[in-house]
């Protein structure tokens, strides 16, 4: 679905300065040699602090930057290819950190209707399409609705509604929940698991929150432009002293057993939820 082969991506920082100041411009790397591979129907969860890359890694995949070195090819198509950016961008949907930036109609169900419009698809395939779109995130009901009186995982799950619409194979979602309260970030997420294994559609979340990465089939951590570590969920989290020294967590539920096995309870390596440690901790003190 997704392959880079030494992937670069540089920009420059302070172009409205050196343009005003007649100065010559000076590029910075944002990626510096990324080589992954994500297939269909996968969930990829990529994370990093500010700063590491994820989300220009997020935005190249849909072409909307384009490498500066190497090659992103996305369901066998070359970005570079500027003709072929209308196919990439119909198989891969974005969904974006602000749900306000994306929604433009007045009503729920003519802002998801509004990307297959753009696509020329035939009225009756679009009522369908909404639809659909609508019930595979929860959000049926609300289809006549005025969006602004929605909460914002609610309009979150509409973007995401309004990206389905248009049939993708793949979605990139870049931090759809950091603007958003615990109950909406779990509704966007189960929303994401739901689509990734009940459809099979391909799903790369930009995150920072570690109790979502736990739920993806793999786990790709930057830092400084390059992949640092990359691997199962449970692959990943164990590297707890690597992850912090560039500045990320581990899921609570870790963080929480690590202390206990401190004390000295004899609990399995690998737990990264809630459920495993309270089961865990159960069988050790029977």
């Amino acid at each position: 679905m997704v392959k880079t082969t030494n992937l670069i991506y540089e920009y420059n920082s302070n172009f409205e300065e050196n343009e005003s100041a007649n100065l010559p411009d000076e590029p910075e790397t944002a990626l510096k040699g990324i080589d992954v591979s994500i297939e269909k129907g996968e969930f990829v969860a990529v994370l990093g602090r500010n700063g590491s890359g994820k989300s220009t890694f997020a935005k190249l995949i849909n072409a909307i930057f384009t490498p500066t070195d190497g090659e992103i090819w996305v369901n066998g198509i070359d970005t570079r290819i500027s003709e072929r950016v209308w196919d990439i961008r119909k198989n891969v949907g974005m969904v974006f950190q602000n749900p306000d930036n994306q929604i433009i109609a007045s009503v729920v169900e003519e802002d998801v209707a509004f990307g297959p419009e753009n696509l020329g698809v035939p009225s009756e395939e679009i009522r369908k399409r909404v639809d659909s779109a609508l019930k595979a995130v929860g959000m049926s009901e609300y289809a006549v609705h005025a969006p602004h009186f929605l909460s914002g995982g609610q309009k979150q799950r509409v973007a995401i509604a309004g990206v389905l619409a248009m049939s993708p194979n793949c979605i990139v979602l870049d931090e759809p929940t950091a603007m958003l309260d615990p109950s909406g970030r779990k509704d966007v997420i189960d929303t994401v698991i739901r689509l990734n294994r009940e459809q099979g559609i391909t799903a790369i979340l930009i995150t920072h929150y570690m109790d979502e990465a736990v739920k993806a089939d793999r786990v790709i951590v930057m830092n400084g432009g390059k992949v640092a570590i990359e691997g199962t969920p449970r692959e990943v989290f164990k590297n707890s002293a690597e992850l912090k020294k560039i500045g990320l967590d581990v899921p609570q539920a870790a963080e929480i057993a690590q202390k206990l096995t401190e004390r000295g309870f004899d609990l399995p390596d690998g737990i990264l939820t809630v459920d495993e440690l309270v089961v865990a901790v159960r069988d050790n003190i029977r």
